[in-house]
């Protein structure tokens, strides 16, 4: 029976860490939940074919970092003009139809969850055509700019906001099912972590002010602008750079900063908890899930360095909600630091009371089609 042995196939997208990461996890916890289950993780880009990559993967990369205009140019046509998205969308699922299909065949699963809303349209299309009677699940973690996140052929969206329920109910429409959901970032997030701990663990100062500056998993956005705002700040104030995998920019603000002991660069991490943890204030370019986890571990946020595309629709929720404090120029980034290194935040642990995403896709990995 399913519920016994339950196959699950997620759909994420090696873009950045914020899809493939929430899918392994996920994956993890459901194998945790039901050691029978059987899931399996597709790169969407991979099985959509060598077109799509390259299209999608291979130009995003170069977008983000060389040509954030030319991104937010193509973000505002495919999401805000009818016919562009019309057309976007047909040709999405005609490329990419056949590698879905054939991975949804090997797989045979009894729910379908994409962690990346590039996906989703594909999916939503074969849903409407009988070609995946399965349940589908959109594993959304951002807060806003959910046009293609949120899809009315879903049976179930999983939010890692509350404020973002009303976007996706606006887009998917009243018949689908909305849970705010915990479990699609680190487990450790929901565990008390303290701050001189994770300071000596990481061999962090243990003492002053310290700034956590992130790019995501690509290294995107004014790093180098930031961390020099940072260190004007405060003369004890420390920073802690992570680049991810963009090795060049590492390099780069190795050399920039050479001499000056209060910066230290980190390329891609698995201790992001701890990092956090250690940190009084995050800096961050790219949104997403990142800014909850620092809610969780309590954190700052003040989103910097790279206000396009859909980032610039996630700034503004970010102020709208009360979430994160946005800024656009350095001014603007020394004054949300000065407020921010004076009122501390606690943690907040609330989270670990919601539902588990495993648990909600296995409750509909049981479910009839």
């Amino acid at each position: 029976m399913p519920g016994d042995r339950p196959r699950v196939l997620i759909f994420s997208c090696d873009i950045g860490a914020g899809h493939d990461l929430p899918a392994r996890l996920l994956g993890e916890a459901i194998r945790e939940r039901r050691p029978g289950a059987h899931v399996e993780i597709v790169d969407s880009l991979d099985a959509a074919g060598p077109i799509v990559h390259k299209l999608i993967r291979d130009n995003s990369e170069a977008m983000l970092e060389h040509a954030p205009r030319l991104f937010d140019a193509q973000y505002h046509f495919v999401t805000r003009v009818r016919p562009v998205r019309w057309i976007a969308s047909r040709l999405a699922y005609r490329l990419s139809r056949r590698g879905f299909a054939e991975a949804i065949r090997v797989a045979s699963p009894d729910v379908v969850v994409s962690t990346y809303p590039g996906a989703n349209e594909v999916l939503g299309h074969m849903r409407r055509r009988g070609e995946c009677p399965m349940p589908l699940v959109s594993a959304i973690t951002d807060l806003a700019a959910l046009r293609f996140w949120a899809h009315p052929r879903f049976d179930l969206h999983l939010i890692i906001h509350a404020e973002s329920e009303r976007e996706v109910r606006e887009l998917a429409g009243p018949r689908t099912r909305i849970e705010h959901a915990s479990g699609l970032s680190d487990p450790q997030f929901l565990e008390p972590r303290d701050q001189g701990e994770a300071r000596r663990d990481l061999g962090l100062p243990a003492d002053g002010p310290l700034v956590l500056i992130s790019g995501g998993g690509w290294g995107i956005g004014d790093l180098e602008g930031a961390t020099r705002v940072c260190l004007a700040a405060a003369p004890d104030l420390g920073a802690v750079v992570l680049c991810g995998t963009n090795e060049a920019l590492r390099a780069r603000l190795d050399a920039a900063f050479a001499g000056e002991p209060r910066v230290r660069t980190e390329g891609f991490t698995s201790r992001m908890s701890d990092y956090l943890a250690a940190a009084d204030v995050l800096v961050h370019s790219t949104a997403g899930l990142t800014v909850l986890e620092a809610q969780m571990r309590g954190t700052h946020a003040i989103s910097y360095g790279w206000g396009v595309g859909h980032i610039r629709d996630n700034n503004r929720a970010y102020r709208d909600f009360g979430l994160a404090e946005v800024a656009s120029t350095p001014e603007e980034l020394a004054a949300a630091l000065a407020r921010a290194l004076a009122s501390p935040r606690s943690p907040d642990l609330s989270l670990a009371a919601l539902p588990s995403a495993a648990d909600l896709v296995l409750e509909l990995a049981g479910s009839p089609g």
